[in-house]
């Protein structure tokens, strides 16, 4: 890694997602022997989870929610509360952005999990600030997809592990400059350098 980066992983489950069972201690164990230095845990339809991780360990947790909307999945960052599922894309955005966080589709074009269509990607590229690239979980058609319409749309790019188990963790991330505030980590986030260390396309996840 350079020398001041960050090494983040920005999606991620624990046993607060319905289909993980890692718990925060298992999690927080594996992100530094992995030499992570921040990861959003984003479980499905709760911020429970990272908001307590965000307590013990403010240094390493950014808080952050896998939220279902009508049509596909999108992730909220830096979050103070959960977001209710069920919304429409924008009123998931909405919600999202009035706790001040950062909208983040996830697995766009995955079709195994929910998604979205792409003309319905590029109508909602003014509440999207970022656009996952690469789901570890995703097929390479679908995250090649992502990474066209990300880089069409000039959207800032995240890989994601997706991971739901703690072997999961460390198949991927990404190395940022250190960032001030979420404005900033924006900014530091679009000149990530990408780190994947395992195929994508392992099987259907949610």
């Amino acid at each position: 890694m350079d020398s001041g980066r960050l090494r983040i992983d920005l999606h991620l489950h624990s046993r607060f997602s319905p289909d993980s069972s890692t718990s925060l201690e298992t999690l927080v164990a594996r992100s530094r022997e992995l030499g992570l230095d921040r990861i959003a845990l984003t479980d499905h339809h709760t911020a429970a989870g990272a908001l307590e991780l965000k307590r013990r360990e403010p240094e390493l947790a950014i808080v952050g929610e896998e939220v279902k909307s009508s049509e596909g999945d999108i992730i909220g960052l830096f979050l103070t509360a959960t977001v209710p599922s069920g919304g429409t894309p924008e009123e998931v955005c909405e919600q999202i952005r009035a706790l001040g966080g950062l909208t983040y589709a996830c697995h766009p074009f995955d079709r195994r999990r929910a998604s979205f269509q792409p003309e319905r990607l590029v109508e909602l590229a003014p509440w999207l600030d970022i656009i996952e690239t690469h789901n570890a979980w995703a097929d390479p058609a679908a995250n090649q997809t992502a990474a066209e319409y990300c880089r069409e749309l000039n959207k800032v790019a995240a890989t994601g592990s997706d991971a739901h188990g703690p072997r999961e963790l460390g198949s991927s991330w990404m190395e940022i400059e250190p960032y001030a505030d979420v404005t900033d980590f924006l900014g530091k986030l679009r000149g990530a350098r990408h780190v994947i260390t395992e195929r994508s396309g392992r099987g259907p996840r949610g």
